[in-house]
């Protein structure tokens, strides 16, 4: 059986005696370990190389997905297609532990992997699979694909993470003294713990929760009658399960049942709790709701030699340096598109997890003035846009598609694939300006342009998400007027545009060609606002401070 020797390799600082076990469908440690989609993904990855950098007493459980994500590719016409080739980890060592699950009333095996510290500088992270020869191959499928489109898989999904992971700490003698739900796929969890304590009040000692969703849709639920004929609740019965925690109707909403069993939640921005509060607070018995900024890690994400440059004040460098990485990110465009993008041009780049709400086309929609500001020979613009859609998310992959096919025609415009950890960060090192332009109150935290700032390139975004805590108009980033509250979609899209193209016209584009000093000193005090205030050691500091102790 492995020790707390073998399983941290190092000694937790006293001051973070506290045991957390932190729960996560999606972790994005390493190009190379592909278990993760976006934000979520990218914000727990973030969370675990700075608990070990810090020598937390915090270990990482999630799932072993055999396909991961996606692999996203291009078909014969340069769209989109998603692909599943299946993963190969040799550096993941074997525990030896193989256990058995109830998934709809039948025993599931699940073999329990182990990503060590020092692989990859991250706090211990177990991964779990069902892809073992002991289970039928409906079962084994179970850890095939992240995010399955099927409800009975995603579900299973989640009982393995959530009731597989709580028994896997059991297994290995290291019940934690608090079960971090990050995100509400892994609340089955409780219902585990709930049978070892035959107590809420119990339950909530042990569990805190955060919320990374801020709008109803996007809030799992399923209903109790499926929920039950899955196993979910463990042993409990739908009528017990719908006292215990004062929850009526059809449907079970996984975050609701999250407020309720734990004896905290955070939101991921300091507007996000609100929003979180004004979506949960009349429903009784939910546990309070604070905020915890998400945060990147800098020793992952900043490149080195721009950042010497920015701490010494050395402007000639950091031009240098910027020219240098955007040159390295003008080779994939290159090999990808076919276009040849000149370091010298000011380059914007959108990138992210794809979704509707998100707005990749915004800056289009005016389609002549789009054309009228990329055409402009004496102050010229380059565009990038990168991310993934949800491979069944056909509305997404159709907006995708269609900004591919729109600019492939314009030679200084570019749509990139295969958006991971690593294209993210050539694109935030070799960007000027870093785009964000969500509908309002619908981005949660939006941590990309946090390690975008610490590689020189300037937010230029509404003010959503993380983005009040930091944002100085004209000092550390560029902002755009958000439409006044209550419109209709059509009319604020159509507001916001104008506001975004008079602001990259009137004052981004003439401060990169017109006032190259004004532009450094704005690269440098985002660089001094966003660390250590948005770098993850804080973040994980906070979690310790806040919702652990």
């Amino acid at each position: 059986m492995l020790s707390k020797k073998d399983i941290f390799g190092y000694e937790p600082d006293p001051q973070y005696s506290t045991a957390v076990a932190y729960f996560s469908m999606e972790f994005a440690v390493h190009q190379a370990l592909k278990i993760y989609s976006g934000g979520l993904g990218f914000l727990a990855g973030s969370h675990l190389r700075s608990a070990y950098q810090k020598k937390q007493n915090l270990i990482g459980v999630g799932i072993l997905w055999k396909y991961g994500y996606y692999d996203q590719q291009r078909d014969k016409d340069g769209l989109m297609k998603p692909s599943y080739v299946e993963k190969q980890y040799t550096y993941l060592q074997d525990t030896g532990i193989l256990f058995t699950v109830p998934v709809h009333s039948s025993p599931v095996h699940v073999r329990a992997y182990l990503l060590k510290p020092e692989t990859f500088g991250s706090a211990p992270l177990f991964l779990l699979s069902t892809d073992v020869p002991e289970n039928d191959y409906l079962s084994r499928t179970i850890t095939h694909r992240l995010y399955d489109p099927h409800e009975t898989t995603r579900i299973a999904q989640s009982i393995v993470l959530g009731i597989g992971g709580a028994m896997l700490l059991d297994i290995l003698k290291m019940a934690p003294d608090v079960y971090h739900m990050n995100e509400g796929h892994s609340v089955s969890l409780n219902f585990y713990l709930y049978a070892q304590h035959k107590s809420l009040e119990e339950v909530r000692k042990r569990v805190v929760f955060t919320t990374h969703t801020p709008e109803m849709a996007g809030n799992e639920e399923h209903k109790y009658s499926l929920l039950k004929e899955m196993s979910f609740f463990y042993h409990l019965q739908e009528h017990e399960v719908k006292s215990l925690l004062g929850m009526d109707g059809n449907s079970f909403s996984y975050t609701l049942a999250a407020l309720k069993f734990a004896r905290k939640a955070n939101g991921v921005s300091a507007l996000h709790g609100k929003v979180a509060r004004d979506m949960w607070i009349h429903y009784p018995g939910i546990c309070e709701i604070t905020s915890i900024t998400n945060a990147q890690n800098e020793r992952y994400w900043k490149d080195e030699t721009i950042g010497n440059a920015i701490a010494t004040g050395k402007d000639a460098e950091i031009a240098q340096r910027k020219k240098e990485m955007k040159a390295e990110l003008f080779k994939v465009v290159a090999d990808q598109c076919g276009k040849l993008f000149n370091p010298d041009v000011l380059t914007i780049v959108w990138a992210r997890r794809f979704a509707g709400y998100k707005r990749a086309d915004l800056v289009m929609q005016d389609w002549d003035r789009f054309l009228n500001l990329i055409n402009n020979s004496d102050f010229p613009v380059q565009f990038i846009w990168a991310g993934k859609p949800y491979p069944e998310d056909f509305g997404a992959i159709g907006l995708f598609n269609q900004i591919i096919s729109r600019t492939m025609p314009l030679k200084n415009c570019a749509v990139l694939t295969g958006y991971e950890l690593e294209l993210s960060a050539l694109l935030k090192k070799g960007s000027d300006v870093w785009l964000n332009n969500p509908r309002m109150y619908r981005e949660a935290s939006g941590t990309s342009g946090m390690s975008a700032a610490m590689n020189g390139s300037i937010n230029l975004s509404l003010p959503d998400g993380w983005v009040p805590e930091f944002a100085k108009d004209k000092s550390n980033c560029f902002l755009i007027q958000p439409a006044p509250d209550g419109l209709s979609d059509q009319e604020q899209d159509k507001l916001e545009n104008i506001n975004l193209m008079n602001t990259l016209e009137q004052t981004v584009v003439s401060t990169y060609y017109n006032n190259n000093q004004q532009w450094l000193n704005i690269v440098k005090q985002a660089v001094a606002d966003v660390v250590p205030a948005f770098e993850s050691g804080r973040m994980a500091d906070e979690y310790y401070n806040k919702m652990y102790k």
